[in-house]
């Protein structure tokens, strides 16, 4: 069993951090401020917020983090992890971040002589309690067999890409398709509403056909309920679409959904949906078209 430091208790890393600790991994959790939860709680996990006291033992250190600004700050800044993981252990960076960044921190843990992985993950609350993430992973494939062990833990699937950053590349392209899913499930619903189509056999077409996706099937319902119970927040979802641009445009590659996609997702914040989950950006998309997808 492998002793773990777990940095950063949000939804994500909460339910990494206590499948890690059922698997009978040592896992000590740690956050910038107090918390805790059930998730936890059940996992026999108590949060600490001295970060000396986390890194104590670890051979490993894993960090879930809510963007690029989290990271830095973790890492370089008030936090200085970098100057605090002890000697030889193996840094995880499972956070969706810039590759840019990552790249940065990469080169510092590097330097430091921790080995380092970019292993974000696909999937949302669910999947991170029950230990069904996708973890898309960048690094020396000796380093990425070394961690896999604990990867698959919190994973249905761990999905080794390559050279250190194409995680993070690879979580990018991902969310890009998420994005445009979303992005046209909003359109075609409202479209179907508008036309006067009962969007319950609208619904009845989309599980089945050739075109289906599980992110149609999983949302669908949902919007036609009014239901965007948060997984995943729609103020998060802007952060990835800024990121997703960002990677694109610095490469020279189109990605015009993406644009899109910011609109609505920014349209749907200003009317107060920030904090519902990211499907809520059909709620801008349907509010345009002066439809209520939900009556």
């Amino acid at each position: 069993m492998t002793t773990i430091a777990y940095l950063g208790m949000g939804t994500m890393g909460s339910g990494m951090a206590a499948n890690l600790a059922r698997a009978g991994h040592t896992v000590t959790a740690w956050n910038r401020s107090p918390k805790t939860s059930d998730v936890l709680s059940k996992a026999g996990l108590t949060v600490t917020t001295d970060l000396s006291a986390a890194l104590a033992g670890a051979e490993v250190v894993i960090y879930c983090l809510s963007d690029d600004a989290a990271v830095e700050d973790l890492v370089f800044g008030a936090h200085r992890l970098l100057d605090h993981v002890p000697a030889g252990a193996l840094v995880i960076d499972m956070s969706t971040i810039d590759p840019k960044t990552s790249a940065h921190e990469r080169d510092a843990f590097e330097d430091k002589g921790h080995s380092f992985l970019d292993a974000p993950v696909f999937g949302t609350k669910g999947e991170a309690e029950g230990g069904g993430l996708w973890v898309v992973v960048g690094g020396e494939k000796a380093v990425f067999e070394q961690a896999l062990s604990l990867l698959d833990v919190v994973s249905e699937t761990v999905h080794y890409m390559g050279a250190g950053g194409n995680g993070t590349a690879m979580k990018i392209v991902g969310n890009l398709l998420v994005a445009s899913q979303l992005q046209a499930l909003g359109e075609a619903l409202t479209l179907a509403k508008k036309a006067g189509l009962d969007l319950a056999d609208v619904q009845g077409v989309l599980d089945v056909t050739d075109f289906r996706t599980p992110i149609y099937s999983g949302v669908g319902p949902g919007a036609q309920a009014g239901d965007y119970t948060v997984n995943f927040a729609l103020n998060l979802m802007l952060k990835d679409a800024k990121l997703i641009q960002d990677f694109a445009n610095r490469l020279g590659s189109p990605v015009p959904t993406a644009q899109i996609a910011q609109k609505y997702i920014e349209e749907s914040i200003r009317q107060g949906h920030g904090e519902l989950n990211a499907s809520a950006l059909i709620l801008a998309i349907a509010a345009e078209a002066g439809v209520n997808l939900a009556e």
